[in-house]
């Protein structure tokens, strides 16, 4: 953009057209993140806005769209006892507090950037909220119907979280991240856990691991839930028909106690599925307290394939969970519901990726 063109002023949309060698329309759709706009002019667009140096006025578009051009991120449990972990867990830590539960796991961070990389080149930013007890759903509820943000994007918790229900009974724009455990008429995205799981059982099998045991998530959460029904069924189809199982929080902590438990109970053991990549580094941790090499000794497998698995001495052997992507994928929907309120509820099931390093 010329010194001429912006000393006339604030850079309009029909300055963006013109640099873009589009129509206003154009620019207004991709400004707006309407989908039916071509990959390319949405680049051409985009580019146009940074040399110009447009910026919309919010508070203008508000009064004509009302529309906050804002989403709230919510983060969400089921009561004040409730914590947040990776893959949906329950656990909070002792001091009882949610949000240093939230903040201490790596999969929130994850799930933070997918959602403002998405947003941010669409202009919007997303708003954090949390809402771990009764009252705090409430005014998820309120901030919503108020129209301080314009939908939710919405990371459970756990199981019993009635703020889905709640979310869809008051007619509130809503996309979760992993599906809901009871049956909601809600957007939502989320992995083919099982598949996962059967890509760590057939792993630590082709290695010869015939004495496998797992360290399950919580068996409250679907998460957990899937991950160890896939894991045995695997082990089932190979002729494996008893799994040792000790129930893990997705905590590296709860990992470090069910490995504990596991030598102790199966000290012959020489490979293990953590269904966690926190509880499987706790794991490892413990292999080698007890003298056990990982993977010589004990093949050990976790699942996400979060900054643990690289922070892993050695690196996990994991499958990979594609949070970013996901939470991207989750913001799109949600932004389609925004603009087509009366749309159906849709659903994005992604696909599991073993990725092989030092630990098996």
């Amino acid at each position: 953009m010329t010194d001429d063109l912006r000393s006339a002023g604030a850079p309009t949309l029909e300055d963006v057209a013109r640099a873009a060698g589009v129509s206003r329309a154009t620019v207004s759709r991709v400004i707006n993140g309407v989908r039916n706009v071509d990959p390319a002019i949405q680049e051409v667009v985009r580019q146009a806005v940074s040399v110009t140096g447009y910026a919309p006025n919010r508070a203008a578009r508000s009064l004509v769209t009302r529309r906050a051009d804002a989403v709230a991120l919510v983060v969400s449990g089921a009561g004040v006892e409730s914590g947040a972990e990776g893959s949906g867990s329950r656990a909070a830590g002792e001091d009882g507090s949610f949000t240093a539960q939230v903040f201490a796991d790596p999969f929130f961070g994850r799930v933070v950037t997918g959602v403002i990389n998405y947003l941010r080149p669409r202009g919007m930013h997303p708003v954090l909220m949390f809402a771990e007890t009764s009252r705090a759903r409430d005014e998820v509820v309120a901030y919503l119907r108020q129209g301080s943000a314009d939908g939710a994007l919405v990371v459970s918790t756990h199981a019993e979280d009635p703020l889905p229900g709640l979310l869809t009974e008051a007619g509130l724009a809503a996309v979760l991240y992993a599906r809901p455990a009871r049956p909601v008429p809600i957007s939502y995205v989320d992995l083919a856990h099982q598949d996962g799981a059967r890509l760590a059982a057939e792993h630590l099998l082709a290695r010869d691991c015939r004495r496998i045991a797992t360290i399950s998530g919580p068996l409250d959460v679907p998460a957990g839930q899937a991950r160890l029904a896939g894991f045995r069924d695997t082990m089932a189809r190979h002729g494996h028909p008893y799994t040792p199982i000790v129930e893990g929080q997705f905590t590296q902590e709860s990992g470090e106690a069910a490995m504990e438990r596991l030598l102790t109970e199966h000290p012959d053991l020489d490979g293990v599925f953590a269904a966690n990549d926190l509880m499987a580094m706790g794991a490892c941790h413990v292999l080698r307290e007890h003298g056990r090499r990982v993977p010589e000794d004990v093949a050990v497998v976790g699942f996400d394939d979060s900054s643990a698995a690289l922070a892993c001495r050695p690196p996990l052997t994991t499958v990979r969970q594609p949070v970013e992507e996901m939470a991207a994928e989750m913001t799109r929907l949600l932004l389609d519901r925004m603009a087509r309120p009366s749309s159906p509820a849709t659903s994005v099931i992604f696909e599991p990726e073993l990725v092989v390093r030092g630990s098996a």
